[in-house]
C-alpha cells in the first residue's frame, strides 16, 4: 500500500507530507479526517521554536483547543499511538501535539525543524514532509495554513 499524501499551502510555499495510514492508522485517520472536512483550511501556525517545530492546528490559535464535533459538540481525543520505528529523528517529522494526557491529541500537530529523539514513544508520529523543506523551515508563528487537501489518496 502507498500511504497518501497531504499538501499544505501557505503564503511561503506548498508542504507534501506522506500521512503513514498504514504504520500509524489511529493517528493519521483522524488528520486525515480533519483534512478532508477542511478543519485546517485558514488556521495559524500558533507557535514556532527555533531549530524544534512549527506547531499548527488549533482552532483558538493559543494552543490549547482542539477539534469539536459540530453536529454532536463532543470534543475529539484520540489515544496516543507509538512504535519504536517512527522517531523523531530529523526535520520534517510530522506528529500529534497533546497535553500532560496521552491520549489527548485532537486536532494539533507540529513538524520537526531538526531531530528531537526525546519525544520518541511519548508523542505520535504519523509523517514525514517529502517536498518543500525550504517551505516549513521558514514558517513562523502567525503562518497561515490556507489549504490543507489530500492531493494523492492511498494507493491500495
Amino acid at each position: 500500500m502507498t500511504d497518501p499524501i497531504v499538501a499544505i499551502e501557505t503564503d511561503k510555499g506548498t508542504i507534501k507530507i506522506q500521512v503513514h495510514q498504514t504504520e500509524a492508522p489511529i493517528t493519521a485517520n483522524n488528520f486525515l479526517d480533519l483534512v478532508e472536512k477542511g478543519f485546517y483550511n485558514g488556521l495559524n501556525f500558533h507557535r514556532y521554536e527555533p531549530g524544534f517545530c512549527i506547531q499548527g492546528g488549533c482552532p483558538t490559535g493559543s494552543g490549547t483547543g482542539g477539534y469539536t464535533d459540530p453536529a454532536s459538540g463532543k470534543k475529539r481525543n484520540i489515544k496516543l499511538e507509538v512504535k519504536s520505528h517512527l522517531k523523531h529523528d530529523s526535520a520534517g517529522v510530522v506528529a500529534m501535539a497533546r497535553s500532560n494526557d496521552p491520549d489527548s491529541a485532537s486536532s494539533q500537530f507540529y513538524i520537526t525543524l531538526g531531530p528531537a529523539n526525546f519525544l520518541d514513544m511519548d508523542y505520535a508520529v504519523f509523517g514525514k514532509v517529502i517536498e518543500g523543506d525550504g517551505v516549513f523551515m521558514q514558517l513562523r508563528k502567525g503562518d497561515k495554513m490556507n489549504k490543507v487537501s489530500v492531493v494523492q489518496a492511498a494507493v491500495k
